[in-house]
């Protein structure tokens, strides 16, 4: 059988989905959208091959450590493996015309303390499981976000859905029972930076936010780890990478510990074998509890932004979905969903409208959209039915389908539920401390967080004083409860974003309620390495670089709370030049690199 990710692998998944794309009339479209993907990934190489040999013609920018044409070759190998191998993305689409160019990537890996990289992996399984019992536990939940929801409205949406639907307030239980049935799944991804107080201390890893909703770049992530492990060992026998990766390994040499791990260099990431494998056997889970009727066709539903452009990081894992275990995937928006997805009421039963005798049915709904209020341009108001996107969410909420993540989930990652368990005790109370160390384990990675809103204890109040008085406005963040990248403070915004919402009377302070939305957080310094950066399938340029390692996970629980899978899904690591504040990929601050373990 052919590699999934070789031409043939590729090629032969496409079939199989064009068969059942010719054989469901509900997919027809997909098959168009196949072809022309196919036309436009074999285009747009020609036209990145050109450009390439353009640009390092004339690149004069001095690397240290490597010639130019080792550059040169390297950034041939890598647009070239991106066009092999999808390590793409979507450029902005012009009616059915679609183009494709290199993902924005490090065109070499970043060294990694290999005992940190596997204190993340190890983090993974009691993460997923804190996420799980965080969103069952609707006191803390409401209490933790109270604040927030009112000059957040579009937490306080979520947060009025969760409380409706699973907890039965206002519209009574019948309202949200087919939701309260369904298993959960998640697939979350925790995001750390190495860090360090001083001056001879060692570097320990830390925990910037806990994703719990469209958690990306799972698919492309893998194909970086398989181009840097491609590079690094095809170049190092002839030794032209040696310098340049050694003087990077001195960056983090300091670390010390041991990993247990036997791979140095690029490790392989199982993001594309593990997180599919959560979602197949939730969709399976569903078929043996649900479906008994041949005129069914159960299928996974992608949850997907208009004109979205990350789509080749979906595709990947719509293809292993469908390779490893022959699970089908439907795309639609938020929009389309509020037109063509019906809720049975008396089953709670999810399913596609159709002309057709078979009717599509949704096991897992996969939201990969959603997480900002970008996602429902349509506003909030769900009485008079003009918030279509809120009641599409709705309607996926309160049906029997797995849903990934549930209301509870998302909520348990916003920051100031991150903030909020970084509390004395906090951790404590879904991990008690008589049963085993777990609460013990997660609080080490946990970094300086504050709150802003009624709840502000005098430690919180006295951080704030920090940036106010101290001018140590260089040692925190100031974050939203946003996903996707661009909405922090640093710096002098940030100072001047507390002072414009507090009231200061000498040494008091006094904070405005509108800065219960936000959290403080202590700002972290990882270690800067050289990189050179590729944007478009070109050198951006190289410099001094910082990164951040995301571990995924995957847990998928019953009803009753028994957890029937939960384990460590993969990683990525994300580059940036160190003068960048911000860290989103799809936003454009960073690029996708791997660690080199050392």
């Amino acid at each position: 059988m052919p590699s999934l990710f070789s031409s043939a692998g590729i090629i032969a998944i496409i079939h199989s989905l064009l068969y059942i794309t010719c054989t469901y009339p509900l997919a027809s479209s997909f098959q168009q959208h196949l072809h022309l993907n196919s036309r436009a990934i074999l285009r747009n190489y020609s036209i990145q091959k050109s450009r390439l040999f353009s640009t390092t013609d004339k690149m004069s920018m001095d690397i240290p450590h490597l010639d130019s044409t080792t550059v040169q070759d390297l950034v041939e190998y890598a647009v070239s493996f991106s066009a092999a191998n999808g390590l793409q993305v979507q450029t902005a689409s012009s009616g059915d015309k679609r183009a494709y160019i290199t993902a924005p990537i490090s065109l070499l890996p970043q060294s990694y303390p290999a005992h940190l990289f596997a204190r993340g992996r190890e983090l993974a399984r009691p993460l997923n499981e804190l996420v799980e019992r965080v969103s069952r536990d609707g006191d803390f939940l409401k209490n933790t976000l109270k604040d927030v929801r009112g000059v957040d409205e579009y937490t306080g949406k979520l947060l009025d859905l969760y409380e409706e639907i699973y907890l039965g307030e206002r519209r009574g239980l019948d309202w949200g029972r087919h939701a309260r049935t369904a298993d959960r799944l998640g697939i979350q991804r925790s995001d750390y930076m190495l860090h360090k107080t001083g001056d001879g201390e060692e570097y320990s890893l830390k925990q910037v936010e806990l994703n719990t909703i469209a958690s990306s770049f799972a698919g492309l992530a893998s194909s970086v780890a398989r181009l840097h492990g491609f590079l690094t060992e095809r170049m190092e026998r002839d030794g032209k990478l040696n310098q340049f990766l050694e003087e990077n390994h001195r960056c983090v040499a300091d670390t010390g510990g041991d990993s247990g791990l036997s791979v140095r260099g690029v490790p392989e990431s199982p993001a594309m074998t593990q997180l599919p494998l959560a979602v197949s056997m939730a969709h399976d889970r569903y078929r043996e509890r649900f479906v008994n009727d041949s005129k069914v066709r159960p299928s996974v539903l992608f949850v997907v932004q208009p004109n979205e452009t990350n789509t080749v990081d979906q595709r990947l894992f719509e293809f292993a979905l469908w390779k490893n275990h022959q699970v089908p995937v439907v795309r639609m928006s938020l929009a389309e969903i509020y037109e063509k997805c019906t809720l049975d009421e008396q089953t709670g039963q999810l399913v596609i409208k159709s002309d057709g005798l078979t009717q599509e049915e949704i096991t897992v709904v996969y939201f990969r959209a959603g997480y900002a209020p970008t996602d429902y341009p349509s506003g909030y108001s769900t009485n008079d039915r003009s918030g279509i996107e809120w009641l599409a969410r709705e309607r996926l909420e309160r049906s029997r389908a797995t849903k990934c993540p549930c209301l509870g989930y998302h909520l348990a990652g916003t920051k100031k539920v991150q903030q909020e368990l970084a509390r004395p005790g906090a951790v404590e109370r879904f991990f008690p401390v008589d049963i085993d160390e777990t609460a013990a384990t997660i609080r080490t990675v946990f970094a300086g967080l504050y709150s802003l809103g009624a709840d502000a204890t005098e430690q919180d109040i006295s951080a704030v004083k920090d940036v106010l008085f101290s001018g140590d406005e260089g040692s925190y963040v100031l974050k939203p409860q946003r996903e996707g990248g661009g909405y922090n403070y640093y710096g002098k915004n940030l100072a001047d974003k507390l002072k414009e919402n507090s009231s200061i009377t000498g040494k008091d302070v006094i904070l405005d309620p509108t800065l219960s939305e936000f959290i403080l957080m202590e700002r972290l310094f990882p270690p800067q390495q050289r990189a050179i950066l590729l944007r478009n399938g070109q050198v951006e340029g190289t410099g001094m670089t910082i990164s951040e390692l995301g571990c995924f996970g995957g847990i998928l629980v019953t009803e009753d709370s028994h957890v029937v899978y939960n384990d460590y899904g993969g990683f990525l690591l994300r580059t940036k030049f160190s003068g960048v504040d911000e860290g989103g990929v799809a936003s454009g601050f960073a690029t996708l690199s791997s660690p080199f373990l050392c």
